[in-house]
């Protein structure tokens, strides 16, 4: 699976000829633009959606887990997925828009959809959709909800199983509300939790500046295999960078695309440079703010394949968010466990609400939108009783039970992509050509002949009318 992502993240990026690169001005401009309707949200709410199932545990357990077993060279290799991952982020997104639909008065679309539409193939629209199901409602929420428990007992004593409970309510509350209510929830969360975050980091590097030079390169040399300490554990770097990235910014996993199809946009090409843009937010933004905390002042333990320490600045401390709280602690004492264990919450308690609406898109796409009701209510009780058990649970359930729900969507959604990739590209093209001419990119599904494009062919045009 790693080297799927990797493989096909650099083909995409070839072909689009790194428009992570190119577009980083649309990206950026295309966040703010465009309005939420009653069938859609905005593309800022669509990207907050997205950012608060990307931004989670993983940015925080993930990344100390990546320099525990990979070493610093690790974040290297964080980085250069998520550089590459923008062009698989792109791709998805993209073909979400393009073959989106509207179902009960609701923007939906995703792998499922996107994969009976342009690949004609509906039993396997039906594995993706139930694999996605199964994933976000019982398999994933529960390494969420454990880092949630984990670190409120660390810092402040407060019992898994009281946690649990409080979660569960705060998560029922908003879930019932439906997409326009965790769009909302997620548009103000989201912002706040990462900037807070980042602040904390860059206030802890400013307190070590001096140390700039030592970790970039002790990240490049360790990456490279240069570094004398962490030579030896090269292929431990690539292996850990990799798995962790992808685990945390989900590009290519098939998630993201299902809150880009919620986006109201002329043109699916500019929901996907959005959300291109998000995988950037989520790696080079906040899992950098946690690797240079961690780096910076040395809090951490790093193993060799034989389980012997190459560094061991913290003893007796399991890899995860102790390294952050640690790291936190040795700048500003007293701070560091709350601060980490507020984070914690934020992050994953954001990334459960994500995993409901991807868990719900797709059960109304086995219920083709239809006599769903009780469907979604079954839905909502698993998820809340998998967020409780992943609560009081080890972590280590936790996280087997989260990689192999990753697992299973990864490889289906890749190979849907590699397979749909022209019509992505063609909408690219037609953006591109239109931004050429100084229009505000408009698209005609007919005109590019891309079939099954159901909403650009007839919701897309009535809708417009409404509006002239």
């Amino acid at each position: 699976m790693i080297y799927l992502c990797l493989g096909i993240g650099l083909v995409f990026s070839l072909m689009t000829r790194f428009l992570q690169v190119r577009h980083i001005k649309d990206m950026v401009m295309l966040m703010f633009q465009g309005k939420s309707s009653e069938a859609g949200v905005s593309s800022f709410q669509a990207l907050a959606v997205a950012l608060s199932g990307r931004v989670g545990t993983g940015n925080i357990a993930g990344t100390a887990t990546a320099i525990a077993f990979g070493g610093p060279g690790a974040v290297f290799w964080m980085w250069a997925i998520a550089f590459i991952g923008a062009g698989s982020a792109f791709v998805e997104s993209t073909l979400a828009q393009i073959y989106k639909v509207k179902l009960d008065g609701q923007y939906r679309g995703g792998p499922a959809y996107y994969i009976e539409k342009g690949i004609g193939i509906k039993w396997y629209a039906v594995l993706f959709s139930i694999a996605a199901v199964i994933a976000m409602s019982m398999l994933m929420p529960g390494v969420q909800s454990n880092s949630i428990a984990i670190g409120l007992d660390n810092a402040f004593g407060i019992s898994p199983t009281i946690t649990g409970i409080g979660l569960v309510i705060l998560l029922a509350v908003i879930i019932f509300g439906g997409i326009k209510r965790i769009a909302n929830v997620a548009q103000y969360v989201v912002p706040f939790m990462a900037v807070g975050y980042v602040l904390v980091s860059l206030i802890i590097v400013a307190m070590n500046i001096s140390q700039l030079p030592g970790v970039i390169a002790l990240i490049f040399k360790s990456a490279f295999g240069a570094d004398q300490a962490f030579g030896g554990i090269i292929g431990m770097a690539i292996s850990w960078g990799v798995k962790r990235g992808i685990y945390s910014n989900e590009a290519g996993q098939g998630t993201g695309p299902h809150a880009a199809a919620a986006a109201e946009v002329s043109h699916p090409a500019k929901q996907g440079l959005v959300q291109a843009f998000s995988v950037y937010i989520d790696t080079l933004l906040v899992c950098s703010a946690t690797a240079f905390m961690i780096l910076f002042t040395g809090m951490y333990n790093t193993q060799a394949a034989d389980k012997s320490f190459i560094v061991q600045n913290l003893p007796g401390v399991e890899a995860g968010p102790g390294y952050t709280q640690a790291a936190i602690e040795s700048v500003i004492p007293g701070f560091g466990a709350g601060m980490v264990a507020v984070a914690l919450f934020f992050f994953a308690f954001t990334t459960i609400m994500a995993y409901y609406y991807i868990a719900e898109t797709n059960v109304a796409y086995l219920f083709g939108g239809k006599n769903n009701k009780w469907a979604t209510l079954v839905l909502k009780i698993v998820l809340l009783a998998a967020t409780f058990y992943g609560a009081v649970k080890t972590a280590k359930l936790a996280w087997a039970l989260g990689d192999i729900g990753l697992g299973v969507m990864v490889w289906l959604n890749m190979i849907a992509i590699v397979i749909l990739y022209k019509p992505a590209m063609k909408a690219l093209k037609d953006y591109e050509q239109q931004k050429k001419q100084g229009l505000d990119p408009v698209f005609n599904s007919k005109k590019l002949g891309i079939k099954n494009a159901e909403y650009w062919e007839t919701e897309y045009k009535v809708e417009d009318e409404k509006v002239s």
